[in-house]
């Protein structure tokens, strides 16, 4: 009964069902969180732990259906090596590679050159959290520790989670209300087209800035409709600070440094911010050993790559972003040792600049995220070769966004010479 109305209801959206369905289990979340706190807040912690079972286990099948199989089967073996083998170096190991293993087949078994909504996109961050499981128990986090008493805080002050859970909907719905009436202007499927090649440069840069914004904002509006079910249901609350109720415990998003920030690692900062500190503590910490940031930066890169899937898309994209954050960093340095440059910049020509940060900064985010949308060399090659064309050289050359930063790289220690006086070099 409910299948049909589903896909009256996705067609009628013009979107599809899959997203449909993933949509409403957002939503369906908050009466949840809502009975949980009006009837089951001081029950039992059997009774808790067979309501979030039970309420959990209905959306995975109404969104996957049978394919829920595939999260018990990594509990349960999760689950059998803890006991096992204990808490271990081998136990850590073994979940790493049965987790990765499990997660690639399923990318490999189900990957198609579109991007689906199907088992394996909870999956990946289930994987995450189960191969911490192990990880914790070798090297405990007393970071965790203040997330548990801060609950228990939430409990003897009585804070009200509801309004600050509704402001995060209202501004999720917001973010949904525009990614609904400007994303069918800026498909993805535009960028093979024939008339997309037969655009202006200009008109093709501007497309692809204007894309991406509102690519992005179907993430951010999961993520903050989320974070309110989240803070609904108690998880958010993040203890006192200052004298206000705190609820950014499960926040995925910092909305205005999103919105605001020029630089790229502001948007690393501000977006998807749970993934990024899982690969912060469990990757990049966990090679300190090697003595070297820039290789800790890389191999943590590389196993973002893998995590997000197979195809080439996910490389290219991950291998612009350490390129532009070090660039980033090295301009950053400049300025600051630079009393010509520190002057410019908070001169009143600060509001140019910022423009032209806000240009630069988002375009090459556009660059950089076309391989990661598209997916597949012969789709997102032909989308760069596209935009910028360079006469018939090499096609190396067309990557206008990689010769940008590499020579910016390359510049910089000359750029020292010019503008750092000798002493602060």
């Amino acid at each position: 009964m409910a299948a049909p109305l589903l896909k009256s209801l996705a067609e009628s959206l013009g979107s599809p069902e899959p997203a449909v369905r993933l949509i409403l289990s957002l939503v369906i979340g908050y009466p949840f969180a809502l009975v949980y706190r009006w009837f089951l807040f001081y029950q039992s912690p059997t009774v808790l732990h067979l309501f979030h079972t039970l309420s959990g286990l209905a959306l995975a099948v109404f969104n996957f259906g049978s394919q829920v199989y595939h999260s018990a089967v990594c509990i349960l073996v999760q689950f059998l090596m803890l006991r096992l083998m204990g808490r271990t170096v081998t136990s850590v190991l073994s979940s790493f590679v049965f987790q990765m293993v499990y997660l690639l087949a399923g990318y490999y078994y189900t990957a198609t050159e579109e991007y689906d909504i199907k088992w394996t996109m909870p999956h990946c961050v289930l994987t995450l959290k189960l191969i911490e499981s192990a990880a914790e128990g070798c090297s405990p986090d007393v970071g965790a520790l203040p997330a548990g008493g801060s609950w228990l805080l939430l409990l003897t002050t009585g804070a009200s989670c509801v309004l600050p859970a509704m402001k995060r909907f209202a501004v999720g719905f917001l973010f949904l209300v525009i990614y609904a009436i400007f994303s069918p202007y800026y498909p993805d499927s535009y960028f093979l087209t024939d008339e997309f090649e037969a655009q202006p440069f200009w008109y093709r840069c501007v497309f692809m800035l204007l894309w991406a914004k509102f690519n992005l904002y179907k993430y951010v509006t999961c993520w903050l409709i989320a974070e309110g079910v989240c803070i609904l249901s108690g998880l958010g609350y993040n203890g006192v600070a200052e004298g206000k109720h705190q609820w950014d415990a499960c926040a995925n998003m910092k909305v205005w440094l999103f919105e605001t920030t020029p630089r790229f690692q502001g948007t690393i900062d501000s977006f998807n911010i749970n993934t990024n500190e899982w690969a912060g503590r469990n990757v990049f910490k966990r090679c300190r050993f090697l003595g070297n940031k820039a290789l800790s930066h890389i191999l943590t890169l590389l196993f973002l790559t893998v995590w997000h899937g197979l195809h080439s898309g996910y490389l290219i994209c991950f291998s612009m972003e350490f390129l532009i954050i070090t660039v980033e960093k090295r301009f950053a340095s400049l300025v600051n040792d630079s009393p010509t440059l520190t002057r410019l910049a908070n001169s009143s020509l600060y509001p140019l600049i910022y423009v032209v940060q806000q240009f630069l900064h988002w375009f090459f985010m556009a660059y950089s995220l076309v391989p990661f949308c598209l997916l597949t060399y012969d789709k997102w090659l032909k989308v760069e070769m596209f935009i910028f064309p360079v006469f018939q050289v090499q096609m190396s050359v067309y990557f206008l966004g990689h010769v940008f930063f590499i020579v910016a790289f390359l510049s910089v220690p000359y750029l020292r010479k010019m503008f750092v006086p000798k002493k602060e070099r």
